[in-house]
């Protein structure tokens, strides 16, 4: 029975699910930068893409929506990966990786290197 049990388990995608999407949505409200724009938090697959208004022009100077930050799991490994939009080239490029959620959120709203909220 357990190995039954077991087949089921290994076969589930944890990611998206509404709960986090929310989650991250609550955790955005935090960010040290461009609080004044209100961040879109939408499903992919194994993940989550946020998305904001440019308020700054310098990727869009009609204030459009740009991408954020990329949140994928690894089921794997079961850690986070973040990525950010290299906007120039309109590649996502590899951030770091998190073993907690909480933790990614942290860095994405502090946002050091300044490399996320542009």
């Amino acid at each position: 029975m357990n190995a039954a049990v077991m087949r089921k388990v290994v076969g589930l995608i944890p990611h998206p699910n509404e709960v986090d999407r929310k989650r991250i949505e609550r955790a955005l409200n935090s960010r040290k930068r461009y609080r004044f724009v209100s961040p879109h938090v939408t499903p992919v697959r194994g993940g989550y893409l946020i998305e904001s208004p440019c308020c700054s022009g310098n990727i869009d100077r009609d204030g459009g929506l740009i991408d954020v930050a990329l949140i994928l799991y690894d089921v794997a490994s079961g850690a986070w990966k973040t990525f950010f939009k290299n906007h120039a080239r309109g590649i996502w490029e590899f951030y770091s990786i998190y073993h907690r959620l909480a933790s990614a959120l942290d860095e994405l709203n502090a946002d050091p290197e300044r490399l996320f909220w542009q």
